[in-house]
């Protein structure tokens, strides 16, 4: 997991240390030597749940040497080089000192930290030993200090070296016992509960949410495992420890913190992983400008603008030395990688479980993204464990109390909530018909939490047969319509989308009575994540033709204007303009969207949006607004001084669907300029539609 500290940005075990400037005075280094051993003095005060000798006594030395070096001061010059180059080695081995107590220390890497025991000794050995070479050499007779601060740097020498720094014998029985499970579960064996609740102990976890650190601490060290080595080396073992902390979490624990309940709710709203870091991005800056795809690997030039690092070199390679975005000539081609970027893409993909990507189909053609996860977990045990973990889940939803059942469906809410195996594995083991009871439950918790995973099942093609079987469909609707909390409902919404991806589903779900008003009233009344799943859900049952008129009489779009009115957020402006495009390419929609003044909005759009699904879909609505209603709308585009404008960046900058487009409308403009306004309605509408 990526840690901060002292202003380095880090993984745990990794200790990029600095070496002081050569030119530093050496009064200056011996100040910052004296303030970084202070630091590490003050973990005396810290708790340290595994190697706890080695951290003491390693602390125990460093608190008895900065004893010695607050009471140097500085005497013969002639020792000042030596002297420096002693501190200076110093101050580079407490940095990693630092950087190692500061990792044995954390409270949500135990069991990592566990595991790692044996290198964790080492390095503590390593870098004492290194103190030790270091103090050899301090030139003793160029410092003030009296016999006692000199015997004091013979005692933390020799100390050092003597020191075994070794792994202790609780650490390496918890660590056997870890490793025993693993393969417990490896043969399909349910480990007994005395057996983990004794390594639980053992690292001083004891509560739901000390567990529930420890898993998204691994879940994030597998992250950036992925994202750093195509195969990583860890990545199994990684697994493995992973589903050991979510099998103790779901299976020891009766109670979930109030503290990890409302971190769920601020983390996971809808249908995916949402933190207010990533809701806030537009994805379209993780988009190379000169391809329009996702960055692999971000590199920003001397203008300060970024692309993809292969992208850019064909652009250099073909003889170019200029800014693809600027027209400025670079007297530089250097490139700088962007770090901050790369790591923020593929954070957002870990977090949302998603990669980032064009696609003609689907839910993507409309700005959705699609899963891209992992098919199993890595390792045998892993997987062995999970599917374990399914049927305790399912077995407490059926035959449990109502605690156990709302217990059992929020476990199964986080576990499915990125993790296509997961999915299955609770389809497997069941999990549907249980959670389409718990749906109507009059406990708003259990119903949300049951309503959240079936909306993570949705997901799943066998899940989605199984909810259908058993008139989930209209449960759903029921949920969406009259849930007991606002989440339910929401929840309802983006389980319907996944649904109706499925054809045969959209006229089912467009028939039941509530479904159109529900998805209405979401779209009018609920937050922004209610709206989103409002509105993909929409456009989803719009691809049935039947639908269109009954989302037209509900008052479809009235409501989708007052969004692109009223919000700032692109990615409800694009979703907005999706259902308005859908609408506007049969008669009645367009006739619809043409009276409720919606014409200048989308101009505006057009022109000043910096989203490029926005502008895609405003000048695919324009374009089918033209062919349908052009008597009404072809004379008001002509006039607007900024259209063709925006029409021609579209075809400069745009991607291959909007320069299409872009194009065919601009052709219809051009054809009204030259054969006059004054031909009929009818003769002008089979023009606009011979052109397109």
């Amino acid at each position: 997991m990526i840690n901060k500290s002292n202003g380095f940005v880090r993984r745990i075990l990794n200790f990029p240390a600095i070496r002081p400037c050569d030119s530093v005075a050496v009064s200056t280094l011996l100040a910052s030597l004296i303030d970084l051993g202070r630091r590490i003095r003050g973990f005396k005060s810290r708790f340290f749940f595994t190697n706890k000798t080695n951290a003491r006594n390693s602390i125990r030395l460093i608190e008895a040497l900065v004893v010695v070096l607050e009471e140097v001061r500085i005497g013969d010059l002639g020792f000042e080089a030596s002297l420096s180059l002693c501190l200076s080695e110093l101050h580079f081995i407490l940095q990693k000192i630092e950087f190692l107590l500061e990792d044995c220390s954390r409270d949500d890497a135990r069991l990592w930290m566990l595991l790692k025991s044996e290198k964790v000794s080492t390095q503590f050995r390593v870098l004492m030993r290194a103190v030790a070479v270091a103090l050899e050499v301090v030139p003793l007779a160029g410092l003030d200090i009296g016999d006692e601060a000199a015997d004091l740097v013979e005692f933390v020498r020799n100390q050092a070296l003597k020191l075994e720094f070794q792994v202790e014998e609780d650490d390496r029985r918890a660590m056997v016992r870890v490793l025993e499970i693993v393969n417990q579960f490896e043969g399909g064996i349910a480990p007994e509960s005395n057996d983990i609740t004794g390594v639980l102990n053992h690292l001083g976890i004891r509560r739901w949410s000390e567990c529930n650190k420890e898993v998204k601490f691994l879940e994030g060290e597998i992250g950036q495992e992925c994202s750093s080595i195509p195969e990583g080396r860890e990545f199994g073992f990684l697994n493995n420890l992973l589903t050991f902390m979510i099998y103790c979490r779901c299976t020891l624990f009766g109670d979930v913190d109030t503290s990890s309940t409302r971190d769920l709710h601020q983390s996971g709203r809808g249908s995916g992983n949402y933190n207010e870091t990533f809701t806030s991005l537009d994805t379209d800056d993780f988009r190379c400008p000169i391809t329009l795809e996702v960055m692999a690997d971000p590199v920003t030039i001397s203008t300060g603008h970024t692309y993809d690092r292969a992208s850019i070199l064909q652009w250099f390679g073909s003889g170019n030395h200029t800014c693809p975005k600027t027209g400025e000539r670079l007297m530089c081609i250097d490139l700088v990688p962007n770090h901050s970027l790369k790591q923020i893409i593929t954070r957002f993909q870990i977090e949302n479980g998603v990669l980032l990507q064009d696609s003609e189909s689907g839910a993507q053609k409309h700005g959705c993204a699609s899963i891209k996860m992992p098919t199993g977990l890595g390792s045998v045990a892993a997987e062995q464990a999970m599917e374990l973990l399914a049927a305790f889940l399912v077995q407490r939803l059926v035959v449990g109390t109502i605690e156990e059942q709302k217990k059992a469906s929020y476990e199964i809410r986080l576990l499915t909530k990125t993790s296509i195996f997961n999915r299955s594995c609770m389809a497997e083991a069941g999990a549907v018909p249980p959670l389409l009871n718990l749906v109507c439950s009059d406990n708003p918790e259990a119903q949300d939490n049951a309503m959240a995973a079936l909306l993570n099942l949705s997901k799943n093609h066998k899940c989605k047969a199984t909810i259908v079987q058993n008139r989930g469909l209209e449960l759903i609707v029921d949920v969406l319509t009259s849930g007991l909390k606002a989440d339910a409902r929401q929840h309802a919404a983006g389980a319907l989308f996944y649904l109706t991806s499925t054809r045969e589903y959209q006229r089912t779900v467009g028939r039941i009575p509530g479904a159109i008003p529900g998805l209405m009233k979401l779209i009018q009344d609920s937050p922004e994540c209610g709206k989103k799943n409002a509105l993909v859900t929409t456009l989803s049952l719009l691809m049935c033709p039947e639908n269109q008129w009954r989302m037209l009489s509900a008052g479809l779009v009235p409501s989708v204007l007052t969004i692109l009115t009223t919000s700032e957020r692109e990615n409800l402006t694009a979703h907005s303009l999706a259902i308005l495009a859908t609408l506007g390419e049969n008669l009645d929609g367009a006739m619809a969207i043409v009276s409720a003044g919606a014409l200048p909005l989308i101009v505006d759009i057009l022109s000043s949006s910096t989203s490029t699904a926005a502008r895609e879909f405003s000048v695919s609505l324009l374009l089918a607004l033209c062919i349908n209603d052009g008597a009404d709308v072809v004379p008001i585009l002509v006039k607007s001084p900024s259209v063709m404008a925006s029409l021609y960046s579209l075809i400069t900058s745009g991607t291959v669907r909007s320069t299409k487009k872009a194009s065919s409308l601009i052709r219809i403009l051009h054809a009204f300029n030259e054969k006059g306004s004054s031909r009929s309605t009818a003769s002008t509408q089979e023009q606009f539609v011979h052109v397109w």
